[in-house]
Parts: structure tokens; sequence; C-alpha cells
């Protein structure tokens, strides 16, 4: 479902650029001319397992999930991305092939979204994002990274503080069950791990 909800749509993007790198008039007019708006309701897919990641995309507003589906149909969260965060299948996005992961809307979420032609088009006519895209690239490999060490060397116990820790502002948006899938767990044994990390402070 598409949303034109105007020129006000891209300010949270810009705004996250000139954090980084300020960005000049020009610079600003490209951002809202290759960058398109959409909206996606609770429950849809921004991408589904089979299909071509075609798309860059920056959270305005909402929640989303990335994750893979296995073969006995367990649910393995590797991401959740809310307001100021990007999600995408990085891989199938810069290879042009089949995905097979799966995006979609844990809440209604306003995207803004370019395409790798577009992409291109910003790296050549303000070559200032072509640093902004790598740094955030190597962050997230860094992010991957991190907690690919965690799933091999931490506990349950450490994952889930790091998670309350890193995630705060989302740990209240997200299902026990989101939350457990994400820390590789299941949701049975993240309630007990709550309940005695709760009696322990008291």
């Amino acid at each position: 479902m598409k949303e034109n909800p105007g020129q006000d749509s891209v300010e949270p993007l810009i705004d996250y650029f000139n954090q980084r790198i300020p960005l000049n008039a020009e610079e600003r007019l490209l951002v809202s001319e290759l960058f398109k708006p959409r909206l996606y309701r609770k429950k849809q897919y921004v991408l589904q397992a089979g299909d071509h990641c075609n798309h860059f995309n920056f959270v305005v507003r909402g929640c989303l999930r990335m994750y893979k589906v296995d073969e006995k149909g367990h649910t393995h969260i590797i991401q959740f991305a809310a307001e100021n965060w990007w999600i995408n299948d990085i891989g199938s996005f810069h290879k042009k092939q089949p995905s097979e992961l799966n995006i979609d809307a844990l809440e209604d979420t306003m995207l803004l979204q370019i395409t790798r032609e577009d992409l291109v088009t910003l790296y050549t006519n303000a070559p200032k994002f072509d640093r902004i895209f790598r740094v955030l690239l190597e962050n997230s490999f860094i992010t991957l990274q991190n907690r690919l060490l965690q799933s091999i060397s931490s506990t349950a116990e450490e994952r889930y503080l790091f998670f309350i820790h890193t995630y705060s502002h989302l740990s209240n948006r997200l299902s026990q069950t989101q939350i457990a899938s994400f820390l590789g767990i299941t949701p049975e044994f993240l309630s007990r791990l709550r309940n005695r990390l709760v009696k322990s402070k008291s």
C-alpha cells in the first residue's frame, strides 16, 4: 500500500545524514528526489524469501523484523529495525540474487526506499554519500559479527541483558516470542529467565 505523505516525510532521513556529514541544498534535493516513501501495514511483507531485495530501506516510523524460516518451520529473527534504522538483505541487494530472508512489518511502518540504480545515481552526483553508505555497511558488518560472537560464546542470560541494553527502546514493542526468536531460545525459557532476574533484584 502506497502513501504520499509529502515533502516532510524525507526530513528524518535528511536529519540522519546531516548528523554524519552536513548536506548542501543540492544534496538535500537529491535525497528528496531519489528516496521514495512507502507505507507498509502491520504484517505486510517488505521482502519475501525467493524475491530480490531491490531497495535500501530507512525506517521513518514503525518497526520491522528480518528473519529466516527453517525447514522445520522455526523462525529465526536476524534483525529488528525501528525509527532511524536501516534494513535490507545486503547480499541480495548488491548481488542481484534471490533472498533467503523475509522482512515484514511488526507495526504500521513508513519507509523511505532507494533502488540500487538510484543509489548509484546518488553516489555519482554527490560522492559524500559513497562514504556515508560505506560506513553504514561497515557498521552493519560489525553488528552482525558481534551478534555471531555472542551466539557462540555468550549465555542466554548475557544475550538477553545485552538485548535489553541495546534495544531498550524496542523491548516494550516486541512480543516475548519475537524476543526469544532473536535470542535463539524458547519463549518459555525467556519467561523463566526474566522471572529469575526479577527475583535476583528483589
